[in-house]
């Protein structure tokens, strides 16, 4: 009776001893799947966009006027880019072979503005900059620590990215789509796609080339009216440009070409070159251009950008004698202050599900998922080894793909602005800003509007009524 009951007892002691190590190792199990109080949640989003350059910042507004929760992460500590911090203020119009303007959606009333004399001035083109990223949850000053991608089948997804701000503080985010909008690819250059070949490929270079960036010079105390008298004295046109080289013409507001003349002056600093003049009359005498071009730049290194701006300030003095001398107008001109960051026109790109292409521009080819339109001449600007550049020609319309907005491998991530994904003399005419501006916004709207079906997943059919109702709410046509 007494062993009985003691075999009981330690049977009952080792059931309850082995409910109890399981109970804690459940507990154990739990508290390991669960965040502790002092890991902060990971915050999930719709559409994250790396980058403020004006392109990505209409796709973002869109985005944010349909619902969506965005958030806009810029690497640099000012926002703007190229067109605000970079000054480009020498807007480039997107015709067919008609002279038909291109231009569509928001980025048209920047154009409108800027053809009218409204916005010409740097305060002029902040106040527009503001009023579009109104709105727009931002940070600025963010470095990017570690992506997360998860492949799935023959794809990958970009599932998380870690970033810490000005405080330190490491922050790791979700969102169910990514983009891609700094003139460096911040974001795309890690995730291990293809390069596209870039500027190497027109002269069989065996390392990556790039056209060079422009440093923006402004001044003050232009007589604008005597510069127009006096080419205006010279017509016509063909006289104009015997004298002054190609494309050389001025009117009321703009100016272009002086090669001729420009051509003699010889740089102090050989990581320079002053072609030809793109010059935008901003009123009162004030004058900017985009014609000082600097070889070299590496956007992505903070060095590289700070020594080319440093250099382009140091040569603006000469350059503003040599004007002074050599082309009417400029006489009693000044220097009118500096931009504080480049214009950079190419960069590395990488593979998207479609590369645009030279026959497809000259073909005027037309796409089924068409997000924009493009008709600007192919223009290569000048490298080292092509020091004044090359052109391809003018094609008609032609259409952009969303494909051509989505990396190649990646479900979730997409590309905007000079990102496109083109072949080097496609991208020639396809970088144009009012071209890639309005992929962008169009990119935006289907976003918002087609949230519940992947981008990746629409068909055909899905275009032909997206098409219909961009030309119906937003005057946008991509046929």
């Amino acid at each position: 009776m007494f062993m009985q009951s003691s075999k009981v007892y330690r049977f009952t002691i080792c059931l309850a001893a082995a409910l109890i190590l399981l109970s804690g190792s459940s507990l154990s199990i739990a508290a390991a799947a669960k965040p502790s109080s002092s890991s902060p949640a990971v915050s999930s989003y719709d559409v994250v966009v790396i980058g403020s350059e004006i392109q990505g910042v209409l796709l973002a507004k869109e985005a944010v006027k349909a619902g969506l929760k965005v958030l806009m992460l810029d690497p640099r500590s000012k926002l703007g880019g190229e067109l605000i911090q970079g000054q480009m203020f020498f807007l480039d119009d997107v015709n067919d072979n008609k002279q038909r303007s291109l231009v569509q959606g928001e980025i048209k009333n920047l154009f409108n503005g800027y053809k009218a004399g409204t916005i010409r001035k740097a305060a002029d083109f902040q106040t527009y900059f503001d009023k579009v990223i109104q709105g727009i949850p931002l940070k600025s000053g963010v470095v990017l620590d570690h992506v997360d991608i998860k492949t799935a089948g023959s794809g990958k997804t970009l599932s998380s990215l870690t970033y810490h701000g000005k405080d330190g503080n490491k922050v790791t985010i979700q969102s169910r789509y990514w983009v891609e909008n700094t003139d460096y690819n911040a974001l795309s250059s890690q995730l291990k796609e293809a390069r596209i070949p870039g500027m190497e490929t027109i002269y069989n270079g065996k390392n990556p080339d790039y056209m060079a960036a422009t440093y923006m010079l402004n001044f003050k105390n232009v007589d604008w009216n005597l510069l127009h008298q006096r080419i205006l004295e010279d017509y016509p046109l063909t006289n104009v440009r015997k004298k002054y080289g190609p494309n050389t013409y001025v009117d009321w507001h703009f100016a272009t070409g002086f090669s001729n003349i420009t051509n003699t002056y010889t740089t102090k600093d050989k990581q320079l070159r002053l072609r030809g003049l793109n010059a935008t009359y901003q009123k009162n005498g004030q004058v900017i251009i985009n014609g000082l071009l600097i070889y070299d730049v590496n956007p992505s290194d903070p060095k590289s950008v700070a020594s080319a701006v440093q250099r382009g300030q140091a040569e603006a003095p000469f350059i503003l004698s040599f004007l002074r001398k050599n082309i009417p107008g400029f006489a009693k001109a000044e220097l009118n202050g500096f931009p504080e960051y480049l214009y950079i026109r190419d960069y590395n790109r990488y593979e998207t599900k479609y590369v645009l292409d030279y026959p497809d521009l000259m073909n005027s080819r037309m796409f089924w998922d068409n997000v924009s339109i493009g008709g600007y001449s192919i223009d290569l600007q000048g490298t080292r080894a092509i020091p004044t550049g090359i052109g391809y020609g003018k094609p008609d319309r032609y259409g952009l793909p969303l494909r051509s907005f989505e990396l190649k491998s990646y479900d979730n991530v997409l590309v905007t602005g000079k990102n496109v994904g083109a072949s080097i003399k496609a991208y020639g005419s396809a970088r144009i800003m009012p071209t890639t501006a309005l992929a962008a916004q169009t990119i935006g709207i289907i976003l918002g509007r087609e949230r519940n079906k992947p981008l990746a997943n629409l068909t055909e059919a899905d275009f032909k009524r997206i098409r219909a109702y961009l030309k119906q709410d937003y005057q946008i046509v991509l046929q």
